[in-house]
């Protein structure tokens, strides 16, 4: 894969399963889906009952999530319930923490950058 400015890069799986989830969180619907299934386990039509669209959006929606490693189907008696599957949100954490590490460094050059006083600025 190439970059726009030319430079060679490579996309990982991990890179891919981060896009993934990325891209199922940037629809609110899929978000407020996430939230109603923070509080436990729920079948598509009850998480349907809280939302102005259909049973058959929802269950769109829950696919994206699905694919993205965020939700996961099962069987319970005649019902298919769906949760939440954690190790999706420790990977996106992981990845956080990496990027806030390094994005923290430059805020602290930044910010010793701007404190200095021209004087020493001039020194140097």
């Amino acid at each position: 894969m190439e970059s726009t400015s030319g430079v060679r890069t490579r996309a990982t799986a991990d890179d891919e399963a981060i896009g993934a989830v990325f891209s199922a969180l940037a629809d609110p619907t899929r978000r407020a889906l996430v939230r109603a299934l923070g509080e436990g386990d729920a079948t598509v039509g009850e998480l349907a009952s809280g939302f102005s669209v259909g049973v058959p959006a929802i269950s769109k929606h829950l696919s994206v999530l699905e694919a993205a490693g965020l939700v996961s189907r099962h069987r319970e008696a005649q019902w298919r319930r769906c949760r939440l599957e954690a190790q999706a949100f420790d990977r996106l954490q992981e990845w956080l923490q990496h990027y806030t590490a390094l994005w923290q460094g430059s805020l602290d050059r930044l910010d010793e950058f701007l404190i200095r006083s021209p004087d020493e600025e001039a020194r140097s």
